[in-house]
């Protein structure tokens, strides 16, 4: 996994965010143990306690889970993921849409963007 930090947001949140991905992507599938806290920290460059809190967070909502002495697995109900992965299509979708309105483009004009997109990639994004 390839981590990419902002500086608009807390690490933690951003650790969040980018597991979260990775469950509903598939590069954590399913049933998969998830590395060790220490394991993912060194991985990403952050302090352990902070994996952990995002860990504990994403434990919260339902997406991993702990098993006392095996250590943590994903998830292996899809209605979570699905949820999740439509929750991250929605926030994406709202900072397109904002700043899409930014550059002053309308709905009919956004619209029009993306129909164009879609026949130009069309094989290639099976939007």
């Amino acid at each position: 996994m390839e981590w990419k930090f902002r500086s608009d947001l807390p690490i933690y949140s951003q650790l969040v965010e980018q597991i979260s991905l990775g469950i509903v992507s598939g590069e954590f599938p399913p049933g998969a143990k998830l590395p060790s806290v220490r394991d993912l920290a060194m991985e990403a460059g952050v302090n352990p306690n902070t994996m952990q809190r995002a860990l504990q967070e994403l434990e919260r909502e339902g997406l991993v889970y702990t098993q006392r002495t095996a250590g943590r697995f994903v998830t292996e109900q899809i209605g979570v993921i699905q949820g999740a992965r439509r929750t991250i299509a929605r926030q994406s979708a709202r900072i397109f849409l904002d700043d899409m309105k930014k550059l002053g483009y309308g709905r009919e004009e956004i619209l029009s963007l993306l129909e164009e997109e879609k026949e130009e990639n069309h094989g290639d994004s099976g939007v």
